[in-house]
């Protein structure tokens, strides 16, 4: 069959969302049934079976019922297997952006017509499945999402108990308050706007986990109910990982779409996007103060689509945690006390860990079907590692857009600075670069992680023990800023670096 220009124009024609709370949690679906029922509920959204028709179908890892071959097992439950299946390399934030990407270009090249991209995590479930198994009398499984943390971490970070996001991500936020001349009130009060905003989105949104509003003076309290989890993050701030939820998105070709008669009105142009990384090694970024791969892949998106921040009518800035869409923001000068979110976000909307875009995706086609014009999505994987922007418009994309090569890595790699060495052993004076604090169940801080420079510049970690509670209280003081605190290093009994004040 001869091919027209709209067969090489990817746009996205359905969606399916679906949260999964049995009476009987253990009883509740795990991670491919949410993806069955995801994509079942894409098919009532377009109004016609299209499981049996699909050339392609991408699918999004997930670590709570791990199955390295996925895509295989889930394409095996449908009616027809697609010719091209894939799985995204681990679950990662920005995986679901990508799986789009990869299907857009694949329609530009005139290889596929009909796609799917799906994604669940069943964390909920098997997180119930596991107490009742200890319950039962059974050892205690493994711990997955420590597991999966701790394997990518840097062996001193390991050294330091510093591998899991909540340990990595308050790097960021202590290090961007101090560089953008905030106290610790202005900046807890901007992170619990932007997140009380998130919540009223959420309130709003059927498909949310958590469906009420929450104000900006509760989010940024801790209390019993809202226990502080890494200085100076609440509960109310972080990722709710704690659900079961699946969602997916149906790509097609125009000339598809038009054969499967969907409605103009309910057609959403995929445009342009750009993909940036971070070093994996975390202790080895130029700066904590920004990201220069969130900032080029979020500029370039606009830039490659001829957009400018102004013409956005809605926006999901990643929100794992506070620093993440607060750097987001400064670069496209979005107000603090505007959503930047179309679902809800990690905490209210729901976390199910990589699949988080896929579910913000869901929602900005029904935004865009509802009368906004231009959305923008900026999606963020690992530790601030992974960064991938893509811009969903109503207005048609100019033919040849696809296919698009997304890496713009040279372009990022040029607004980096220079990276500290990383030393492991050092003694005398140095310079607090940023910190990060883990709280207990009981609201008592653990200890306190410090990364600090030596008056040559060369970085390292350094240890303050939960006993030390002037230290901790002087990291923590609300009125004098502990980043670029001077102080002095020493190696312990054990070898490892301490700060002492």
């Amino acid at each position: 069959m001869s091919q027209t220009n709209e067969d090489r124009i990817p746009v996205l024609i359905a969606f399916g969302e679906i949260n999964d709370r049995p009476a009987i949690e253990t009883e509740g679906l795990d991670s491919i049934g949410l993806m069955l029922a995801a994509l079942e509920e894409a098919e009532q959204d377009l109004g016609q079976a299209i499981l049996d028709k699909l050339d392609w179908l991408g699918v999004e890892d997930q670590i709570s019922f791990p199955d390295p071959a996925l895509h295989e097992t889930l394409a095996a439950q449908l009616p027809k297997l697609p010719d091209i299946r894939v799985k995204t390399y681990e679950a990662s934030g920005d995986g679901p952006i990508q799986l789009v990407q990869d299907a857009a270009n694949l329609i530009g090249e005139g290889k596929i017509r009909l796609g799917a991209a799906v994604g669940a995590e069943a964390m909920r479930t098997a997180t119930k499945r596991a107490q009742a198994a200890v319950a039962a009398g059974n050892p205690p499984p493994k711990d997955i999402v420590g597991a999966s943390a701790a394997a990518g971490a840097p062996p001193i970070a390991r050294q330091h108990g510093l591998f899991t996001p909540t340990d990595v991500y308050p790097l960021y936020e202590n290090a961007t308050r101090a560089a953008w001349g905030q106290t610790l009130d202005e900046a807890q009060m901007e992170s619990a706007t932007i997140w009380s905003k998130f919540s009223e989105v959420a309130a709003a949104n059927p498909a949310a986990w958590l469906r009420k509003a929450v104000a900006p003076e509760v989010i940024a309290e801790p209390t019993a109910d809202n226990r502080m989890i890494s200085f100076p993050y609440t509960k109310l701030m972080v990722a709710n990982s704690s659900v079961n939820q699946g969602a997916a998105v149906v790509v097609a070709s125009l000339a598809m779409a038009r054969e499967l008669g969907v409605p103009d009105d309910r057609i959403i142009y995929i445009g342009a996007g750009a993909a940036a990384h971070e070093p994996d090694d975390y202790l080895k970024r130029d700066s904590y103060a920004h990201s220069a791969s969130l900032e080029t892949t979020l500029t370039q998106a606009l830039a490659l689509n001829a957009l400018r921040a102004d013409q956005l009518d809605c926006v999901e800035l990643y929100s794992c945690f506070p620093c993440v869409p607060k750097m987001a923001r400064r670069v496209l000068g979005w107000p603090a006390d505007r959503p930047a979110t179309v679902y809800g976000g990690l905490t209210f909307g729901g976390g199910p860990i990589g699949n988080c875009m896929m579910h913000a995706m869901a929602r900005m086609i029904a935004r865009l079907r509802d009368g906004a014009t231009n959305g923008l999505i900026v999606a963020n994987g690992g530790y601030a590692t992974h960064s991938h922007s893509i811009v969903l418009t109503r207005n048609p994309v100019p033919v040849g857009t696809f296919p698009q090569d997304y890496n713009v890595q040279a372009q990022a790699d040029t607004r980096r600075g220079p990276v500290p060495d990383l030393i492991e052993s050092y003694e005398g004076a140095a310079q607090i670069e940023t910190y990060t604090i883990p709280f207990d169940r009981h609201g008592q801080p653990r200890h306190a992680t410090v990364l600090a420079r030596t008056p040559e510049g060369a970085r390292f970690l350094a240890h303050v023990p939960g006993s030390d509670t002037a230290m901790l209280d002087r990291l923590m003081d609300r009125e004098r800023e502990a980043v670029g605190l001077s102080g002095f290093a020493t190696v312990g009994a054990d070898g490892k670096i301490m700060w002492m004040g």
